[in-house]
């Protein structure tokens, strides 16, 4: 057993280096750059931002310079937008992606977005209610999904407005 032991440490002393020069080595930036797009509005194209608060399907998350490398889908809510400047944007988003680069870039790429100012609280009201019925009276299971999915929209923008 100590035999064994003494020669898996040296391996794994080895391999803690090899990960932690791995980590440091990225280049990582202090600034982030951000692009945000959809396809009714470019909302940024390459500015620098300090954070960014996303909505994803595995949990909302904010994201700093030197965030890890990620891939994410956006669930129906609000990216939150924090400028250099001291600005703050929020702006809804129905579904999309997320891409965080090693070198600190940002990309989100959405399906349908509007900034939060623009919404009208009745009218995402309605939305929901037209979603609710529609499950209701469903006959098929892709028709029962594609209300599930309207559902999921009109809470999150109700919640948006509220």
């Amino acid at each position: 057993m100590a035999a064994l032991t003494r020669s898996i440490f040296p391996s794994v002393r080895l391999l803690s280096r090899a990960v932690v020069q791995g980590i440091s080595s990225r280049g990582y930036a202090d600034e982030m750059s951000f692009t945000f797009a959809a396809a009714n509005q470019v909302f940024y194209h390459n500015k620098n931002v300090k954070q960014i608060d996303v909505p994803s399907f595995s949990g909302a998350f904010g994201i700093l310079p030197k965030h890890v490398p990620t891939l994410a889908v956006l669930k129906p809510g609000v990216v939150t937008v924090y400028e250099i400047d001291g600005g703050k944007q929020d702006i809804f988003v129905s579904s999309g992606t997320v891409t965080i680069n090693e070198d600190s870039s940002v990309q989100i790429l959405a399906e349908e977005a509007q900034p939060v100012q623009n919404l009208d609280a009745s009218a995402a009201r309605e939305v929901l209610q037209q979603a609710q019925s529609e499950f209701a009276s469903a006959s098929s299971d892709v028709a029962k999904a594609e209300a599930a999915i309207a559902i999921e929209v009109g809470e999150a923008l109700v919640k948006a407005t509220s």
